[in-house]
């Protein structure tokens, strides 16, 4: 009763002294914040793109909307990405990935807790009876028992404990970064294999018109040809030709089915189960008007790669003040108490221990290892700070590049949509003609081929087309 009395009295002195002692030295290692010689840390990376700015009637300053694939106004297109976001087995794997992280970030925690340790157990047996007085003598058989408790606190003088969460804190947030990562894949994979089924459908369809006016016009030949209007090398060409037509069918289907087979995966199902509906789609997804692509600043805030990576750089920062602590001592304070003794005497006051007093360790003079160790964190923190700049000018060039594409083949696609249009002018022209009797026949199939070629190249910059907003977005680091 004295003891436990004794105990309460000394439990408020030593919480007194445990947070003096906490004050008293700074943590080591730099604090984290972003390097004032970042590039993410430049006017300049925050600045509006290089290409919005060149091509102002196509892009808008306006902040890229989260879902940005809303902007299509495709129903269809927000049911697959929003059953993605939900099945997705990589997203899946990154979320099990953060709760790891997270698992560990409250391991770390643990250590600014004090820990209990608790044994004891029932004994049968006897001591030795070895003695120089009694040499014969045999101690009784009889039960014993032991039990034993342990409270001990580590006191984090030079922080040590503290950097620890840090990292771990900063771990956790670069795991939910990848987290964001994986999902701005997602969003973007599945509205890409989306557009590729869409656009690879509108591409069939002008290859199998052209094989249509091939075959007619090779049924025309054919007559000609017994009429002995035109020699057998003019039918032989035009078979060649209807055979080359045809032989472009094969590789759009394997396309347009394998796009379905992403698609499939993509949103959790087996790839035999794709989706039959979208199997038919024909009209690519396209946003019409101006894109919203905001500027450098929302960019460095909104790519999740940017943040993961800055996330790194705060973590291997904090491991130098973790990897520093190891060059100085130590401090745990520890309690015990303990009874041990015959089963007869349980809890006899002569059975009864305790002990109450501070454990220094300290590996001195030999610090080498320390030392190393601190020279690897601050080597991992150059190479992460490296590493952030890296991922900052790959957000930025992916970002201007997609800005281009995109530009550049807008300008092809009103090329290639002058060219359908005059060739759809010139068909038309030469079908007068021929009910007029001006022109043959085979003039006329021969405009209506250069209309089938032109419609082909329309619905090849399409897709082209449908694939660049798409890749925009993603450069853009939306849906998340």
């Amino acid at each position: 009763m004295a003891t436990c009395q004794f105990l309460q009295r000394l439990a408020p002195l030593l919480a007194s002294t445990l947070l003096s002692a906490c004050g008293l030295f700074p943590f080591l290692g730099p604090d984290y914040q972003q390097p004032a010689d970042a590039l993410a840390s430049q006017p300049q990376a925050a600045a509006p793109f290089l290409e919005e700015q060149a091509g102002a009637a196509l892009f808008s300053p306006e902040p890229l909307p989260a879902q940005w694939w809303r902007l299509y106004q495709d129903a269809r297109l927000d049911r697959l990405v929003a059953q993605a976001l939900a099945r997705n087995t990589d997203l899946r794997q990154a979320v099990a990935n953060l709760e790891r992280m997270q698992a560990i970030e409250d391991e770390v925690a643990g250590g600014k807790r004090p820990t209990l340790v608790l044994s004891g157990g029932p004994s049968y047996g006897h001591a030795s009876g070895l003695s120089m007085l009694r040499p014969d003598y045999e101690p009784p058989n009889t039960f014993h028992y032991s039990l034993g408790g342990s409270l001990s606190y580590q006191v984090d003088l030079f922080g040590q404990i503290a950097r620890a969460i840090e990292a771990a804190a900063a771990g956790s947030a670069g795991a939910q970064a990848a987290l964001d990562l994986v999902r701005v894949n997602v969003a973007a994979g599945t509205a890409r294999a989306y557009a590729e089924v869409c656009t690879t459908g509108l591409r069939l369809q002008s290859a199998r018109r052209s094989v249509e006016v091939q075959a007619e016009a090779l049924n025309v030949s054919e007559r000609l040809e017994r009429a002995g209007r035109v020699s057998i090398i003019d039918t032989t060409r035009a078979r060649g030709q209807l055979r080359q037509l045809e032989a472009a069918l094969p590789p759009l289907l394997a396309q347009r089915q394998g796009a379905l087979y992403r698609l499939a995966t993509l949103t959790g199902v087996l790839p035999q189960d794709f989706d039959r509906e979208v199997a038919g789609c024909t009209t690519p997804p396209r946003v019409a008007g101006p894109l919203p692509v905001g500027d450098g600043a929302a960019l460095l805030r909104r790519r999740p790669d940017i943040r993961q990576a800055e996330r790194g750089l705060a973590e291997a920062t904090a491991r130098i003040g973790v990897a520093m602590a190891d060059l100085y001592p130590k401090v745990t304070l520890g309690l015990s108490a303990a009874s041990a003794g015959p089963g007869s005497d349980f809890g006899g006051r002569d059975t009864f221990s305790w002990s109450l007093g501070p454990l220094i360790t300290w590996t001195i003079p030999n610090t080498g290892i320390a030392q190393a160790r601190v020279a690897q964190a601050e080597a991992a923190t150059r190479a992460a700070a490296a590493r952030f700049d890296t991922t900052v000018l790959t957000a930025l060039r992916e970002t201007e590049t997609a800005l281009n594409a995109y530009a550049r083949e807008l300008d092809r696609r009103a090329d290639l949509q002058a060219a359908r249009d005059a060739s759809a002018e010139a068909a038309g022209q030469a079908r007068a003609l021929y009910r007029m009797g001006r022109i043959g026949y085979l003039e006329a199939l021969d405009a209506e081929r250069t209309l089938a070629a032109s419609e082909a190249a329309l619905a090849a910059s399409e897709a082209q087309l449908a694939d660049n907003q798409v890749g925009l977005f993603l450069a853009l680091g939306g849906g998340w």
